[in-house]
Order: C-alpha cells, then sequence, then structure tokens
C-alpha cells in the first residue's frame, strides 16, 4: 500500500455511537448517535463547548469507557465488544494516550516512565531502553532521560507523556486537552510535536481541544454540541 492509499484507508468509524450515564434517577445522555470516520494519517481535532461531550467520546474511542450503544470499528474489526483482557492488550499495543495530566510517576526518571507500557507487552530491556531513549530524543529531551518530573518544567513533562504514548509505535495517538496545564510557549511546542510526529512519520493523532487557534495545525475537526455531531 503506497502512502497515498493508506491516507484514503479508514482507521476508525464510529457508528451510531451512543453513551448514557444513570445518575440516581436520571440518565443523561452525553452522547447521542455519533457518526463519523478518522482515516489513516490524519490530524483531527475533537471540538466543541464545554460539556459537548468531547472528552467522553475520545475514551469510547480510546477503549477507556463502554459505549451504551453503537460500534467503534478499527481497521475493519468491531472493537466495542472487547473482553476487558482484550482491551487492555490492545490498548498496549495499537493506542497511545496523552492526557491533560501527565499522569508521571513521581519516583521515575524520564526513561523510566516512558518505556513501562514496552515492558507491560512483554519486550526485552535492551529493546525497551533503545526505544525509550529513542523517543526521548525524538521529542527534544535526549538529555534529559534520567531526570524526574520535578526536575523538569511542565512543558518537558508533556513531553516526556509523549515519548510513552509513542514507545509501543501506535497506530493512533489519542490527546485530550494535552495543552491545558501549559502556557503559551509550551502549549505551540507541543502541537507543533504533533504536527512534525504526523507530517513526518504519518501518525494518526485525534485530539480534544478547546482552543481555537489549533484548528489550524489540524486536517479535520469533528465538532459536538450536547453530545451530538454538529459540523465536519
Amino acid at each position: 500500500m503506497t502512502r497515498d492509499e493508506a491516507a484514503n484507508e479508514s482507521l476508525i468509524e464510529i457508528k451510531d455511537l451512543s453513551r448514557i450515564y444513570t445518575m440516581g434517577e436520571v440518565n443523561v445522555r452525553a452522547l447521542n448517535n455519533v457518526t463519523f470516520e478518522i482515516k489513516r494519517g490524519e490530524f483531527a481535532a475533537i471540538m466543541g463547548k464545554s460539556g459537548s461531550g468531547k472528552s467522553t467520546l475520545l475514551h469510547q474511542l480510546g477503549l477507556l469507557d463502554a459505549p451504551t450503544s453503537g460500534e467503534i470499528i478499527f481497521s475493519g474489526k468491531n472493537i466495542s465488544g472487547l473482553s476487558e483482557s482484550e482491551k487492555a492488550k490492545f490498548r498496549l499495543s495499537k493506542f497511545g494516550y496523552v492526557f491533560q495530566e501527565y499522569a508521571l510517576l513521581p519516583e521515575l526518571t524520564a526513561i523510566e516512565n516512558v518505556y513501562l507500557p514496552a515492558m507491560a507487552l512483554g519486550r526485552k530491556k535492551e529493546e525497551y531502553l533503545k526505544a525509550g531513549t529513542e523517543v526521548l530524543g525524538n521529542v527534544g529531551l535526549g538529555t534529559r532521560l534520567h531526570h524526574r518530573p520535578r526536575e523538569m518544567s511542565g512543558g518537558e513533562q508533556q513531553r516526556v507523556a509523549i515519548a510513552r504514548a509513542l514507545i509501543n509505535r501506535p497506530d493512533i495517538l489519542f490527546a485530550d486537552e494535552p495543552t491545558a496545564n501549559l502556557d503559551s510557549d509550551s502549549s505551540k511546542q507541543v502541537i507543533e510535536l504533533f504536527q512534525k510526529l504526523n507530517e513526518e512519520t504519518g501518525l494518526t493523532i485525534l485530539m480534544v481541544t478547546h482552543e481555537p487557534d489549533d484548528i489550524k495545525y489540524v486536517s479535520k475537526v469533528v465538532w459536538l454540541r450536547d453530545g451530538e455531531l454538529a459540523e465536519m
């Protein structure tokens, strides 16, 4: 398959996806029959007002929560019905995650935080050490391998989190408001890093953001309003 052919390949198809939360005697419909697709190699943003269902949608697609109804098709396979153990393996091997909170273990160094997912996947020590060093270099932290989170800025910590998300060479990177806790300069560095990864490696990225300025970096915007698809 050529790169142009890969660019036209559907990586994720979402069909009539709904998520209803029960709070006491009240049912809250966070998502309502959402249908769209993400093609391989796209850098897409999920946008909308607070409470529109952005993070809820990302958590469904990343198998961090289960939809009430609907289907999630990944590379032609329906993954919404996987068992918990199958989901865990799928997340480790196919997905990378970056969150608003960096979620780094404070007692571990940068490289130790980064190679944890590779260890969990059962890769050999020499392999995950080499891969960890490589991905930290790719995000501009090649000289910070042995620094702990408290010794790094917020922007550096988020880049460690990005390196961790990349360690197992995921098919897609999910990012949930990755710049929300960063200053403007660090935010720009993170978004430009995403853009570079997308353009140079073809990595598919799906990012939740509330920053209008981020639109200029992405190739597609999925707009949500009150849990429904507003426009594309």
